[in-house]
Order: structure tokens, then C-alpha cells, then sequence
């Protein structure tokens, strides 16, 4: 069973529960910064609006 949560990124796997620790324990701010750290949408772009959401997101 796989234990990171369902995978935002497809192009490079990246995990909701991976780009989730990257904002929150890694000051990962913007798209950008979550790309850097985790690869994600650094390829085709396609999970960028995703990514913004999880940004925008309530504590």
C-alpha cells in the first residue's frame, strides 16, 4: 500500500503528502520553490495548478 498519498506529479512521482512536507517543513512558498525541492512540474507543467492549490491551502 503506498503510504505518500496519491502522486500530483506524474511526470517525475511526486507525492500530495511530499509537496505537502516541502511547504510545510521546508519553507517551499511558491511553485517554484516546490519544484526545485521536489521535482514537481518542472517537466510539462501539467500539476502546477495542483501544486498552487496545496499552496493556498488553510493550515
Amino acid at each position: 500500500m503506498d503510504t505518500n498519498g496519491k502522486i500530483i506529479c506524474t511526470c517525475t512521482e511526486v507525492t500530495e503528502k511530499e509537496i505537502i512536507d516541502s511547504i510545510e517543513n521546508h519553507n517551499c512558498n511558491t511553485v517554484e520553490k516546490v519544484g526545485d525541492k521536489t521535482g514537481a512540474g518542472t517537466i510539462c507543467g501539467g500539476c502546477k495548478r495542483i501544486i498552487e492549490n496545496l499552496l493556498i491551502k488553510p493550515a
